[in-house]
């Protein structure tokens, strides 16, 4: 797992430590020591930790004009033992919300697994965004992840499924990605190839 590293094509367009409204201004990162683990596997060290155990994620693009930030994510997905969704929600998605974000795209083909509690911050997320139009969605899942997604009972919240796990979104630039994937949300079933 140590030589999956995030997505890096999009910095010269955006980077989450230079980003003044970002839950990662600052950060600084060590090319040259692996501290952070997935259990016993190293991670990349460009992955952000954000208070969860098993789950790491980088934010590779955020519009404030358009509403919108791309996440991606890596590792185990925990709510029943981490409670891995409290913390993105307080440490990352308030953050983001509070500066008008209210659209996600989570892609999660590096979440290995998923463990579902509750689903209270998943709706609280969905309450904070709905009325100005928000949406969440999770592309790129891996089928077992999509079935443990739905026993939670998250398709209530955010979108995800057969049309959002084709989305071809490394070649593209942010704008592309979000057009398709917004464009998925409303049922227009058009996809990056």
């Amino acid at each position: 797992m140590h030589d999956i590293e995030p997505h890096f094509k999009w910095r010269d367009r955006y980077i989450a430590s230079e980003d003044e409204q970002s839950p990662f201004h600052g950060r600084i990162y060590d090319e040259f020591t692996f501290t952070q683990k997935v259990y016993n596997y190293f991670i990349h060290p460009q992955w952000d930790e954000f208070g969860s155990q098993t789950l790491y994620m980088k934010i590779l693009f955020v519009d404030y004009d358009e509403g919108y930030a791309i996440m991606e994510f890596i590792g185990e997905w925990n709510d029943a033992l981490h409670n891995d969704i409290r913390f993105l929600k307080r440490e990352i998605i308030d953050v983001m919300v509070a500066h008008d974000i209210n659209k996600f795209i989570l892609i999660a083909e590096n979440v290995l697994n998923f463990h579902g509690d509750d689903n209270c911050y998943y709706e609280e997320w969905y309450d904070d965004i709905k009325e100005e139009g928000g949406w969440i969605t999770f592309i790129n899942i891996l089928d077992h992840v999509e079935d443990e997604l739905k026993d939670t009972q998250i398709q209530y919240y955010a979108n995800f499924g057969a049309h959002f796990n084709e989305v071809n979104w490394r070649p593209h630039k942010p704008k592309s990605v979000f057009t398709a994937v917004e464009a998925l949300v409303h049922g227009d079933v058009k996809r990056l190839v």
